[in-house]
Formats: structure tokens, sequence, C-alpha cells
């Protein structure tokens, strides 16, 4: 489970492309998921994980274009997965779902959603999000 036969009948790892949403700090208080991206892309290394999968690349876009060079860039089909970790973060991510789906479907790679509940984010939870993406050259981890 999680390889596929590759050239000359070696297995290769499925590799992962994980795709989170960049949504402003100011979006915090009505969204605090669409602006944790950290939280975005642990869900889709666990979804990974879970699959034998190897999750290659993270990225955090806002409103990409479906034939951006960021998504494409050395993707193989039948090889490659991308993930999200749902249908509306994914909305927020690219600027045309359907025709990324579409592309993905012309190029051979697959298209999921991690599909599980979002955190439900309380005050504190909040205030560390906030701390994380505020103070990124501070030498603040989020912890």
């Amino acid at each position: 489970m999680g390889q596929l036969r590759g050239a000359f009948g070696a297995f290769a790892p499925v590799r992962v492309t994980a795709i989170a949403s960049l949504t402003p700090l100011e979006e915090l208080e009505a969204d605090p998921f669409l602006v944790d991206s950290r939280s975005q892309h642990a869900m889709c290394a666990r979804w990974a994980a879970e699959r034998g999968y190897v999750v290659a690349r993270e990225l955090l876009v806002g409103g990409l274009r479906f034939d951006h060079c960021a998504l494409w860039d050395g993707v193989r089909p039948g090889v490659d997965v991308f993930v999200s970790p749902s249908l509306r973060v994914l909305r927020r991510a690219l600027s045309s779902v359907e025709e990324f789906t579409d592309e993905c479907a012309r190029r051979g790679v697959r298209v999921e959603m991690v599909g599980r509940a979002e955190p439900s984010y309380d005050a504190q939870m909040k205030a560390r999000v906030h701390r994380r993406l505020s103070m990124p050259t501070a030498g603040y981890d989020g912890r």
C-alpha cells in the first residue's frame, strides 16, 4: 500500500502535494481554520501517513490559477496526488476548483479531500494562530 509500480518494475511512493489556503490574518475571528494553514497542512499530512504516502510539497496559496506552474512543477501522472483538507479550503486556495479538477483528470493526477471535521477554535487557539502569523520574523515558532 502507498506505492505504485514505476519504470523498470520498481516501486515508487505516492507523492502528495498538500494544498492549504492563504487567508489573511484579518479573517481569523470569522474563520480561523482557513487562516490556520499549519493545521490544514497537518490534516493533509495525517491523511497521507495513514495511506503510506509521502508529502512531497506543501503549497500555501490563495486564488491561484489552475494552470500555474507552482501547482504542476514536477507532478507525475499516476504517482502524484493533490490533497486539501476540504473543498471549502480548495475553493479559497484556487481560482477555479472545476478547472483544476478538469486539468488533473486530463493529466492523470488524483485530487482528494481529507474530509475530516475541522477543529473547533477557542480564544486560546486563535491567540496562538495570531501570534504565529503576526510574529514570524521574531523567532516565534508558534508553540
